[in-house]
């Protein structure tokens, strides 16, 4: 089951969907057991690091969340706009990979970004360490993306053609570890 539910690209449009159409969050099956029936099991509220239109911060965001009758265990689908397992948007991380691919450096994008070098140092190690799986789930799904003979010019090509969002979006639903 992929975590992840396409075609939200903004934490107004997750908050408008939430109250028109809570159903669409809902798993057709346990993630865990695979079976059908999981219920609705409240909300959770999670912290996105978003900005609103009127410049404020809009934390902690609701995250809808099921629970399995069959084994017990619950599980939670997010919005493409926010990144499983990190606070920072999907947005951000995108700039940050851009001015790292032109050769910036860590400190200077870090500064930059205000984000912690760190923070930005992990994400850097993490896609260089997915590189290869990713880029073959991607050019699988997307032959546009052609053959590159490094990883700097196959996110570059891909950036031009995709956000990091639909990017990680795609590979969640193929089962792939993302951030």
């Amino acid at each position: 089951m992929p975590r992840i539910l396409p075609g939200i690209a903004s934490l107004k449009q997750h908050l408008e969907h939430l109250d028109l159409d809570p159903e669409a969050y809902r798993p057709d099956c346990c993630p865990h057991c695979g079976k059908a029936g999981v219920w609705f099991h409240g909300q959770y509220r999670r912290k996105a690091d978003w900005v609103g239109t009127d410049g404020g911060y809009q934390d902690p965001v609701p995250i809808p969340r099921f629970y399995c009758p069959h084994c017990r265990r619950t599980c939670s689908r997010l919005p493409a706009c926010i990144a499983p397992r990190r606070w920072y948007p999907w947005v951000l991380q995108q700039v940050v990979f851009v001015l790292l691919l032109a050769g910036h450096s860590i400190r200077e994008v870090s500064r930059q970004q205000r984000a912690s070098r760190h923070t930005v140092s992990r994400w850097w190690r993490f896609l260089k360490a997915r590189h290869m799986e990713y880029a073959f789930h991607l050019c699988s799904r997307f032959s546009r993306l052609g053959c590159h003979s490094s990883p700097e010019s196959f996110w570059l090509t891909c950036f031009g053609q995709m956000t990091l969002a639909e990017a990680m979006g795609w590979l969640d639903q193929d089962d792939v570890v993302i951030p």
